[in-house]
């Protein structure tokens, strides 16, 4: 089973792990240049359970994606799949200069965009929550877990961190990001201020490691990125998904069948593959509410999400509900803020803006109270001594001119 995440090697080295995605004979078709290529995988026509959960057929009159673009930083995204065809951009390779991120040789970014954008097909009841979103690939790693042991190359986390301010240069309204770096790289914390200054919704797994003690996971724990937990069919937390304040909300992330390079499809578990989940409600929201912000549709996304069946930071505000995001939570929220997490020095802080807008009209609330109040003691002052001598004296009203 596969759970890919990112992870410093040595320094700011990021090594993007896929694991249980075993590979392929030289003689399977795969994205060509691929040393190591993933195997072929058959379509799979049984309804899987995230849909089941989230059943996109509902969403599709309310909104598609149509005019989004999300950009998955990841392995690639192949778009000869049947499901991306059509929906995939010409976008970048920082592994590989001079590609344009559409060679996938893990099947992990291809996964993660099918999730968020794979067409509806006959015979086929895997389908993306944002069919109509246009996706931008942005490869960074070829690496593969197989066998229990790690191969392929990644990008160093300066490249990482220039593969991100791409993204956000060339348009995304959405960056999906299924990985994780357990250090604090400031150049990749710049690129998150940057693309969070920019208005882009930025989405990041919480990281697969929480047998391993829940080490702080990168970018899900900067600042206005919606960090992401996993969720098995039951909506428990998966074993493997991390806990802490970095947790936004859970989604689908054990199980989840997802399209694989080329044709066909695989399962495969993560919070790599929870992250694209919230993502592709982003696109949704940002189609159908074009005014938000970015910190607004995370807002609504929080706001929206469903009780979990346990309690504490491993499932942050509760599990993604893309329906109750869309329709039902009211009003340009910012997304939760953090403990601890400090903003931009040119950003303000969304709560505290909030909080002064609840307290001035709060003030302003009592300064009526206060003055109707005393205009109320003023007017039965006067009305004591008014009325008295204006039943002495015959006193009326002044009739009507």
């Amino acid at each position: 089973m596969s759970r890919p995440l990112v992870r410093p090697a040595v320094a700011a080295l990021a090594t993007l792990l896929v694991a249980g995605l075993p590979a392929a004979p030289a003689a399977a078709r795969a994205p060509s240049g691929c040393a190591a290529p993933p195997a072929p995988a058959r379509p799979v026509a049984e309804q899987p359970w995230p849909q089941q959960r989230y059943a996109p057929d509902r969403l599709a009159p309310l909104a598609t994606g149509t005019g989004v673009v999300v950009a998955v930083v990841d392995s690639g995204v192949d778009r000869s799949h049947p499901q991306l065809a059509g929906r995939v951009l010409d976008g970048a390779d920082f592994l590989d200069p001079g590609g344009d991120g559409t060679r996938d040789c893990a099947g992990h970014g291809t996964g993660v965009a099918s999730i968020i954008a794979a067409a509806p097909r006959p015979g086929v009841a895997f389908r993306g929550l944002a069919p109509d979103a246009r996706i931008l690939p942005v490869r960074v790693s070829e690496q593969q877990v197989v066998e229990g042991r790690e191969s392929g190359r990644t990008v160093d986390a300066a490249d990482f961190a220039r593969a991100i301010r791409w993204a956000v240069d060339h348009d995304a309204d959405v960056l999906n990001l299924s990985v994780v770096l357990y250090a604090d790289d400031p150049a990749v914390r710049a690129a998150v201020a940057y693309a969070v200054r920019r208005d882009v919704v930025v989405v990041a797994a919480a990281g697969n490691l929480h047998d391993s003690g829940d080490p702080r996971p990168y970018p899900a724990a900067y600042d206005g990125v919606l960090g992401v937990g996993a969720i098995g069919r039951d909506g428990a937390r998966a074993a493997f998904s991390q806990t802490g304040p970095y947790v936004d909300l859970v989604a689908p992330g054990s199980d989840v069948l997802m399209a694989a390079p080329r044709q066909g499809h695989h399962r495969a578990e993560g919070t790599s593959y929870a992250t694209p989940f919230v993502a592709g409600t982003a696109a949704l929201l940002r189609q159908y509410r074009p005014g938000l912000s970015a910190a607004g549709v995370a807002g609504r996304i929080v706001a929206g999400t469903d009780p979990a069946p346990g309690r504490g930071d491993g499932y942050g505000a509760g599990v993604l509900n893309p329906y109750r995001a869309v329709t039902e939570s009211p009003g340009d929220a910012p997304a939760r803020p953090r403990a601890g997490a400090a903003l931009p020095a040119d950003r303000p802080d969304p709560a505290a803006l909030a909080r002064q807008s609840r307290r001035a009209t709060a003030r302003d609330r009592a300064l009526l109270v206060a003055g109707v109040t005393g205009g109320a003691a003023a007017l039965v002052a006067l009305l004591a001594v008014v009325l008295p001598r204006g039943a002495r004296r015959r006193w009326h009203p002044a009739d009507p001119a």
